[in-house]
């Protein structure tokens, strides 16, 4: 039976002469490739520079920086290339290490009460410009310098003012009657002042970003509870709060993962000591691969990538945090 071949499709189309019938534009035949369009080849240039920018400076580090923990690496080896692999090996040393647990337990209290603080310190504020008064933008823009200014800067600001003979805050204290504290070198407040001086330097970050989260609250509500008979108290919590999780989420997942890695501060000002009572993480880490005479490079890649670990489980909790309000 033979098939009878179907006319292409023809339109009848208006035009101010009258109808005009238009073909179907010819579709292009099974298995012949299309060649690529100038719209696709501009976006594949706008994303090369990207793609170039996170493997040169994300992908390779990490892969190095899992290569040195998985090797023994010696200063010889390091610049030869022919590290013999151990394995695990590496991460069993750090966790053997009698430093492993108060490194561990200072990163966490470090980490923890730097957030809590930051977080309210900058809630607070920001609640507080958001009155918009005479002087609230230029009061705001003076919040912001310590997080303008060169951390080693900020850090050295710091350690004079703590200094336990010629410090401002202890000539303070000597006002009040009391006697003079040795913040950078008792090992029971070495902590507590690297946590000061970062809770000061991550406030104005805080700040801002919670400033312009208040920013996208509409009034309108304010003023529905007002005329509810809601105070400010009750306005805060059943409004402001509640409409900031959002941005209150992203700051403190940010904060958190600066907080992990922080390491200017709390070395230039305290060492990690006395007697690695400031240590943590980070600065263990900086400590084996380049504060000795002979650098643990494998043992210190791998406390760096216990790091990493804490924040990619924290970035994955958030994540599924957000994908859980968004559907509910």
């Amino acid at each position: 039976m033979k098939q009878t071949a179907h006319p292409p499709d023809h339109r009848p189309v208006r035009t101010p002469t009258g109808p005009a019938e238009v073909s179907d534009p010819p579709q292009a035949r099974p298995g012949t490739r299309r060649r690529p369009t100038s719209r696709q080849w501009a976006a594949w240039a706008f994303l090369t520079p990207v793609t170039l920018y996170l493997v040169l400076f994300y992908a390779y580090p990490l892969y190095r920086n899992l290569d040195l923990s998985l090797r023994d690496y010696t200063v010889r080896s390091f610049v030869q290339g022919n590290a013999p692999f151990t394995g695990l090996e590496n991460y069993a040393k750090v966790l053997d290490d009698p430093t492993f647990a108060p490194a561990l337990l200072h990163t966490v209290v470090f980490t923890a009460v730097c957030l809590v603080f930051q977080y309210a310190i900058g809630l607070a504020l920001a609640v507080f410009f958001h009155q918009n008064f005479r002087l609230s933008a230029t009061l705001r823009a003076l919040f912001l310098v310590p997080w303008l200014l060169p951390l080693i800067v900020s850090a050295s600001t710091w350690s004079w003012m703590l200094n336990s003979d010629s410090g401002i805050v202890n000539a303070l204290l000597s006002t009040v009657g009391v006697g003079p504290v040795n913040w950078l070198t008792s090992p029971s407040w070495s902590l507590t002042s690297v946590i000061i001086a970062n809770i000061w330097i991550g406030v104005p970050f805080n700040l801002v970003v919670l400033h312009s989260g208040l920013q996208s609250i509409p009034a309108s509500l304010y003023e529905a509870a007002a005329l509810d008979g809601a105070n400010a108290w009750h306005r805060f919590w059943r409004i402001t709060f509640p409409l900031l999780r959002p941005v209150s989420a992203i700051t403190l997942l940010l904060g958190l993962v600066y907080t992990l890695k922080v390491f200017d501060i709390i070395w230039i000002m305290t060492k990690g000591g006395p007697a690695d009572s400031s240590t943590t993480f980070a600065t263990w880490s900086y400590q084996l691969g380049f504060g000795n005479l002979l650098p643990a490079f494998g043992p210190g890649a791998a406390v760096g990538n216990l790091l990493v670990v804490a924040a990619v489980v924290f970035g994955l909790v958030y994540i599924r945090v957000q994908r859980k309000q968004a559907l509910s």
